[in-house]
């Protein structure tokens, strides 16, 4: 055990000795001959290859870079076949359809229609491929023989007329069945190029083909075959008698070139070579450039030659041998002189691979407590729109945030905090944290990030992203400068209030994002939250409706939803208070209250004299009976406003406030109205004008005051129902 846990620890001591990053292994020498070409669109072109006279190795290296393509497209010139990557040992970077075995060898990877075979056209056999006299040959090892077609016997012969592999496919009258990507037998077929005895790992490959032949029994003309790399029989889905490309891999070899220090060659079976640059001892480049192999940076100084190291764990670095009289003294030093060092080492290493361990456990747990199963379930869903949402890590929002530092707190709800934060493009944000965790909080998690998935309208706050990994779960939202109504409404600063005329345009954006998520959304939405705190203020003081964690989206069917009672006192809507029915008419209700705020700048619910609690939407309707309302408005915009506009607005806060749910308008009449009353040029809707209701109350006639001055601000004082208060401090 202590033995093994030495070697683990010499081997994360190598890892802290690495002198050489990924950057140390790229390329540090030309691939291609001087003043000639290295690659033709994005495709490297190394030497023997070339493209222009004087540029390869010989013709049949030749390559032609067609510029009519955006990007351009090599061609081998004799054979007229699209290259699509060109490999070699010591390339150092793996093409972009080539898998880690295939980076290590020399090959091409071309295009290739495969060949149509059509028995009643006079033939059962393709045009014959061949590669004679040419460096080039088909790869058993990374080919595979396709056939696409119904009822097929399909076999590949070479030269010699010998039968090198074959398959056959059957059909399926139920065409419903065939729609998988397989390819093994239904109106598909495929098979190796490799004997079976050869097929196992480790034995050595095959030579290459440079002649095949293929020949199909097939009755009809809806056959194709051909040679086609395994890599692209993921996405075969048995289209193969369409014109598009295939690739195909080749395998390439050059003429006998004599080895010297720098570089080696490997006799490939007696048919030509393939040579690498010494990486071992620190060589890399084009081996067939003269000098093309040169030493990496971190062998140059090297006295005593170079050598690669590579560990267990996949990393390797360069180190310059020592002189062998110091090698046997340098390790027993090392040995008794770090040995307690990594030990410690190793230890400390082991502690922090358990906490990651752990981690990696806990930030599973938290998502699934989070409800990130829920959210992929919306996200896979047929109706999903979530997918869209980005997906913000913890450190990123901790960094953002100074780790949730108090100062960076906007607000707080029933809900959970906002903090304010930045991302790493500098762009300001908002992120809500859940204050409790448990289901109903987790649910209305999804709920808010679901529902404004479905929402695109400039009044109603932008969702950015989400964050899973932590305890409770994260919103990040568009941050809104100017905080909320309520705030401005409520808890105004001496230098600025709102605005009669910023009153008007508030509530007409409010009740425009209202009448979208009723009617206009793709699934029509009740936010049963509306409140004068969920109305934020953007820089220009326009309305961003927010909050969406209790919101409902619903089929266009259904008129209600039945629920438990959620909301807040003074804004809940009386028949939904009793019923538990939610219905559109009852977001109606609680903007209502908002239009009482922005007309008297009183709370929702208020403290009275007696001790009691007052709902400013029972005084309200109670002064408008009276005729009292002058007794309600804000004093800060009695001389902004227009009599007349004072006027609509109270009579259609009235007909929101109506008990009779049926009998309130909906929220497009609303927006209509409101905007009507901030238009200049239309005549303001008064009176029983504004909306038929039985319920309208003109001005005059107050009981408390028999001087017509409704809207003297400083006068009948004693309306009031203090003595029947809506809520008792018991």
């Amino acid at each position: 055990m202590i033995i093994s846990l030495f070697l683990l620890l010499l081997k994360l001591q190598s890892l802290s000795q690495l002198t050489v990053s990924s950057s140390s292994l790229k390329r540090t020498s030309p691939i291609a001959k001087p003043n000639c070409s290295d690659h033709c669109g994005n495709v490297r072109i190394p030497h023997p290859f070339g493209i222009g006279a004087g540029c390869y190795y010989n013709e049949s290296y030749a390559i032609i870079c067609n510029t009519s393509f955006s990007p351009p497209k090599p061609f081998l010139y004799h054979f007229n076949l699209e290259i699509l990557d060109i490999n070699w040992p010591g390339r150092n970077s793996k093409g972009h359809a080539l898998s880690d075995e295939e980076a290590s060898e020399q090959i091409l990877l071309v295009g290739n229609i495969l060949q149509n075979i059509c028995r009643s056209h006079g033939g059962d056999a393709a045009e014959p491929v061949d590669l004679q006299n040419s460096p080039y040959r088909f790869s058993r090892w990374f080919n595979v023989f396709a056939v696409s077609g119904c009822g097929v016997n399909a076999v590949l012969k070479n030269r010699d007329g010998d039968i090198v592999t074959g398959c056959a496919s059957m059909c399926m009258n139920d065409t419903s069945k065939t729609k998988s990507s397989n390819c093994f037998g239904i109106e598909c077929c495929q098979a190796t190029l490799l004997p079976s005895s050869q097929t196992a790992y480790g034995l050595e490959r095959s030579t290459g083909l440079d002649f095949y032949e293929i020949v199909s029994s097939s009755q009809t003309c809806n056959v194709a075959a051909g040679l086609l790399h395994i890599g692209s029989m993921t996405n075969f889905s048995r289209n193969i008698s369409s014109p598009k490309l295939f690739s195909t891999v080749l395998e390439w070899r050059t003429a006998d070139i004599a080895p010297s220090e720098t570089f080696y060659c490997d006799d490939y079976r007696g048919v030509s070579q393939t040579c690498s640059c010494s990486d071992y001892h620190g060589y890399k480049g084009n081996p067939y450039l003269p000098n093309g192999c040169q030493l990496v940076k971190e062998c140059q100084k090297c006295k005593h030659g170079c050598a690669l190291n590579e560990t267990y764990f996949g990393a390797a670095y360069y180190y310059c041998e020592k002189h062998h009289l110091l090698k046997r003294s340098s390790i027993l030093g090392f040995s008794i002189s770090t040995g307690s060092v990594i030990l410690l080492l190793g230890c400390y290493w082991l502690y922090r691979f358990g906490k990651r361990i752990k981690a990696v456990k806990q930030k599973a747990k938290y998502f699934k407590r989070n409800g990130g199963l829920l959210l992929q379930q919306q996200i896979s869903s047929r109706d999903g729109v979530v997918d869209k949402t980005t997906i913000f890590t913890l450190s990123e929002l901790e960094k953002g945030t100074n780790n949730f530092s108090e100062d960076r707190i906007l607000g707080q709800g029933g809900q959970g905090t906002v903090y304010k934060g930045m991302l790493v493009d500098g762009s300001i944000v908002a992120i809500k944290k859940s204050k409790v965790v448990d289901k109903n909080q987790l649910e209305q998690f999804i709920n808010e990030l679901v529902i404004l998935s479905l929402v695109n309208h400039r009044s109603v706050v932008k969702l950015l992203g989400c964050c899973l990994e932590t305890e409770v779960p994260l919103l990040v939202y568009e941050f809104i400068v100017n905080g909320t109504l309520y705030q401005h409404l409520h808890d105004p600063s001496e230098d600025f209030h709102i605005t009669w005329k910023m009153r008007l345009q508030i509530a007409s954006e409010s009740a425009s994002a209202l009448t979208y998520l009723h009617s206009s959304s793709s699934a029509p939405i009740y936010h049963r939250d509306i409140k004068s705190s969920n109305i934020l203020l953007d820089d220009k003081y326009r309305a961003k409706v927010s909050d969406f964690g209790t919101s409902r989206a619903i089929t266009i069917e259904q008129t209600h939803v039945t629920t438990c009672v959620q909301g807040t006192y003074g804004y809940l809507d009386p028949e939904y208070f009793q019923s538990n029915q939610f219905t559109e008419k009852s977001d109606v209700y609680s903007f209502g209250v908002v239009l009482v705020e922005l007309l008297t700048g009183k709370k929702p619910v208020f403290p009275t004299t007696s001790g009691g609690w007052m709902s400013l939407a029972t005084e309200f309707l109670f002064q408008m009976e009276n005729s009292c309302l002058f007794d309600n408005l804000d004093s800060r915009i009695c001389e902004e406003a227009k009599k007349d506009e004072l006027i609509a607005v109270a009579n259609l806060a009235r007909q929101c406030l109506n008990m009779n749910g049926k009998q309130r308008p909906t929220m497009r009449e609303i927006a209509v109205l409101l905007e009507a009353i901030r238009s200049p040029h239309l005549s303001k809707p008064t009176g029983s004008k504004c909306l038929d209701s039985e319920l309208v109350v003109m001005e005059y006639n107050s009981p408390c005051n028999t001087e017509t001055a409704f809207f003297d601000c400083s006068s009948c004082t004693s309306c009031s129902i203090e003595g029947m208060p809506l809520i008792s401090d018991d």
